[in-house]
């Protein structure tokens, strides 16, 4: 029976995964905690950690790991921007992912999001229940003719471009490895072009070291005044303090995001009741033209299954020492 800790655990996590594992010879430990350097001490007696997108992977971490006798690190996501793989490699992880599991489901929060922010719905909504009919300050924009530009034609890029195009959008699309399945979509553009004519600007791409801060003071400043930007990535694409000055300055009209660069402190808790030390996001939250949502774009059931069952299959991989395509590594 192999063992396995699970880090940054929720309900439906444990749901999800047990739903999932079947006859599979897996012993899951679920931690509500995230790993850290502070946490590394409960996978103590497990073969592998199972780790989601704020868990710390870096090399301390990953050297306390290897000294408790874990061999293997499962991801619950797509992206591994938050692993050493220099330092993996060299201490023996096997590490796999979940490259894709229900791109749709990303593209279309990130619809919504273009929806809610443009046509001010979360806003009509608070002042319908308080009896106020008044349209001003709720005023949009017709989206059928307007250009909206996809960096990152992978699944989830493809997916947004897709609807945005059932939309009647003029679809433009950059990426340093485009796909050809998006032709029929849209046009290729060079990103300057991209950045210059898009009305809506949605950001699919990973956050690696050529990615991290894509959207930063001087891109914005290329943008089309008054365009609305669409982050349902990673958080690192976008320099927070940056945007914020566009939006002071009025420059970038609007700003929706589901991810944050700081989220680790935040996201999938309940924070209500707790004072909120991050001063970026608390100044980003006093713009009405800025709408967050914490990291939700993957949450739909078709998603959390295949993340479960996408997982199992990874680790029936390392238990067989069968390849796994969906390894990664350094």
């Amino acid at each position: 029976m192999m063992k396995i800790t699970m880090f940054s655990s929720q309900p439906y996590d444990q749901r999800f995964f047990e739903e999932a594992k079947g006859s599979a010879s897996v012993e899951v430990t679920y931690q509500e905690a995230g790993l850290s350097a502070h946490t590394v001490a409960l996978a103590k007696g497990s073969e592998a950690v199972c780790v989601f997108v704020n868990d710390v992977l870096d090399a301390p971490v990953l050297e306390g790991l290897s000294a408790l006798g874990v061999k293997a690190i499962f991801l619950r996501c797509a992206g591994f921007n938050n692993v050493d793989l220099k330092a993996a490699e060299r201490l023996g992880f096997f590490i796999a992912r979940v490259p894709a599991y229900s791109p749709e489901a990303v593209a279309e929060h990130a619809i919504a999001l273009i929806m809610t922010l443009n046509r001010h719905t979360h806003r009509a909504y608070n002042r319908v229940r308080e009896g106020n009919f008044n349209l001003d300050g709720l005023l949009g924009f017709t989206l059928h003719g307007r250009t909206a530009g996809i960096i990152g034609t992978g699944k989830i890029g493809l997916a947004t471009a897709r609807i945005l195009k059932g939309f009647g959008c003029r679809v433009l699309g950059y990426d340093v490895a485009p796909s050809p399945d998006f032709d029929g979509l849209g046009s290729l553009v060079p990103l300057d072009q991209l950045m210059r004519e898009s009305d809506i600007l949605s950001l699919h791409c990973p956050l690696v070291e050529a990615t991290h801060h894509l959207i930063n003071k001087q891109s914005l400043a290329s943008m089309k005044p008054g365009a609305m930007l669409i982050n349902t990535s990673r958080g690192g694409l976008i320099d927070t303090k940056a945007a914020i000055a566009a939006l002071k300055s009025r420059h970038l009209g609007a700003l929706a995001i589901d991810v944050y660069e700081q989220e680790g402190g935040l996201f999938f808790k309940d924070r209500s009741s707790d004072i909120i030390t991050d001063d970026v996001f608390q100044r980003l939250m006093t713009f009405p033209n800025v709408l967050v949502t914490g990291h939700q774009g993957f949450f739909t059931g078709e998603a959390l299954s295949e993340i479960a069952e996408v997982t199992f299959a990874n680790i029936a991989c390392f238990q067989t020492s069968k390849p796994c395509p969906n390894q990664v590594r350094a």
